[in-house]
């Protein structure tokens, strides 16, 4: 039952599932219904197993296969307990013998997923069930759980003046729709999505956020210069900061004289909304996780297409992109943005996945004739290079995985796409898309080279020399001669060219390279070996590479 004053839901397992959300934990069965009080969180201590009532008990380091785990949930019956959750698994042998000992005992069953840890989901409860029972603030109830932006314009409304709804990193997740002229700050702030760095910076120094997250009421700043007045509240829940509410007087006008009073009921419900559009925003780092396991060949492909929300039995591919030469510090990061924006721009089903200095996308629901699934992919992966290049303005390739007629196949596809974007950025050319087939020899070489790794060379190889030779004077560069001279197939002006000589001075290096190593450049295994170990780089000279 509902205390007096308390609206039917909350502190409800229902309440609290719908603001927890399903990136954190999962209900498995619910013998008496969703409207179960909750009202707390507690793990279970395998010294001390108190089981109290109306609490979830989290049951760390218990497999929920074993018997053990269906003692438990017997027990937790026992004691009135709103529910137990167990870690990540839902084993098949013994799902109904849990269940049953639910119903039993009339006690939930909930998994945690496997993307939230213990620690997280014992804060993520705990704020959920303080958001769950907060009430409502006027104007506001009808607004959905998560929508931060029509919260904001509710408060905005209320106080007369611009709101903006932070993280505790000072990131903006949402803003009211004030139509009329802002502050330059508040202006900067919305177009970064973020306070700027120098005034976050500033308000750190002055104590401001000490302030903001230790005070139990709102903020208020005086207007200064161009700065209007404005007003803070720090959002909270279950002891944790989950966030801020800026509310600024806009055009000169005063804000409305209940501002303050607004603003600390603003920040009760935004609670809620919150912690939700918390939980709710790591639903696209569920599906990057499940479509990362799909792609490594890890797990049940059945469970993993459900997770990233792909179509299992459809034809697919991998393309791998990668930044060429020249690119900036920030790069990947800021590759993985744009291939996620140009890949919803183009209209394609897929997820992208950062992998080391690039990406993985995953493309599936294509053609099921392969000569058009081919060419879809090649239009995708042209498109991706041609756009990101000129939007990055260094190169960016793609290699082209294999076209496969469902998911099992993705991670082959993956591996195909690799070792095409391995040779196109080995070579360095001005190709930017391929298939491993286009590429064949490079990628051919590159894996002989890579087989070579466990290889041990002697140590006074005439390669080896040369890069002692090289490292003992300061300026010489015998090994860049060799290996120019190497890859233009012995043609003294193609090389000389490359390097920026006279072919008179290539000559002389070429002689000098002869003393110096032994080198026997008409020696066809003496060229293959120089050019294996050029390849394979300088920790190969007399060790295990």
């Amino acid at each position: 039952m509902a205390e007096p004053g308390e609206s039917p839901d909350q502190g409800t397992l229902e309440r609290l599932l719908s603001v927890v959300g399903a990136g954190a934990v999962e209900l498995h069965t619910a013998p008496e219904g969703l409207r179960t009080r909750v009202t707390g969180v507690h793990v279970l201590d395998a010294l001390e197993p108190v089981i109290r009532p109306r609490e979830l008990l989290l049951a760390v380091g218990v497999d929920p296969g074993s018997a053990q785990a269906v003692d438990v949930v017997r027990r937790a019956g026992e004691a009135g307990a709103a529910g137990v959750v167990f870690g990540p698994g839902r084993p098949a042998p013994t799902a109904r013998a849990l269940q049953a000992a639910a119903e039993e005992g009339g006690t939930a069953v909930l998994f945690r997923t496997a993307w939230c840890t213990w620690a997280q989901l014992v804060g993520v409860l705990r704020a959920g069930l303080a958001a769950a029972g907060a009430p409502p603030m006027p104007a506001a109830g009808g607004v959905p759980l998560g929508d931060l932006d029509s919260l904001a314009d509710a408060v905005a409304a209320l106080v007369g003046g611009s709101v903006t709804i932070e993280d505790t990193e000072s990131r903006v997740l949402a803003y009211s729709s004030t139509e009329e002229n802002v502050d330059e700050m508040r202006r900067l702030t919305i177009l970064g999505r973020r306070v700027p760095p120098w005034r976050v910076a500033a308000m750190r120094e002055a104590g401001f956020f000490q302030a903001l997250w230790g005070a139990g009421d709102v903020l208020h700043r005086p207007a200064h210069g161009q700065d209007p007045e404005r007003l803070v509240g720090a959002v909270r829940a279950g002891g944790e900061a989950l966030g801020s509410i800026w509310v600024a007087a806009v055009a000169g006008r005063p804000l409305a004289p209940n501002a303050a009073e607004t603003l600390r009921a603003a920040a009760r419900t935004a609670a809620a909304h919150l912690l939700h559009h918390r939980t709710h925003s790591s639903d696209g780092r569920l599906v990057e996780d499940a479509a990362r396991a799909l792609l490594e060949d890890r797990g049940s492909v059945e469970v993993l297409a459900e997770r990233a929300s792909l179509p299992p039995r459809e034809p697919c591919a991998v393309l791998a992109v990668g930044l060429g030469s020249g690119h900036p510090d920030d790069g990947p990061s800021g590759l993985y943005g744009l291939l996620t924006l140009h890949c919803a721009a183009l209209g394609h089903r897929v997820v992208v996945v950062p992998a080391g200095g690039g990406a993985w996308v995953l493309v599936s629901g294509l053609e099921r004739d392969a000569r058009r699934a081919d060419g879809q992919v090649r239009r995708l992966g042209s498109a991706l290079a041609d756009q990101l290049s000129a939007t990055i303005g260094s190169p960016v390739k793609a290699g082209l995985g294999d076209v496969v007629p469902g998911l099992a196949g993705a991670p082959a596809s993956r591996r195909s796409a690799e070792r095409a974007l391995q040779a196109l950025l080995a070579t360095d050319g001005p190709h930017t898309v391929a298939r491993s087939e286009d590429v064949a020899d490079t990628v051919g070489i590159l894996q002989v080279v890579e087989a070579l790794r466990g290889v041990t060379l002697p140590r006074h190889t005439s390669v080896a020399r040369l890069r002692e030779f090289d490292a003992d004077h300061n300026g010489s560069c015998l090994v860049e001669t060799l290996r120019a001279y190497l890859d233009h197939f012995g043609d003294v002006s193609a090389a000389s060219r490359a390097l920026g000589v006279h072919a008179n001075s290539l000559r002389y290096r070429l002689r000098r390279i002869r003393q110096v190593s032994g080198l026997d450049l008409e020696s066809p295994d003496a060229r293959l070996l120089a050019q294996v170990q050029l390849r394979l780089g300088g920790e190969a000279d007399g060790a295990r590479f």
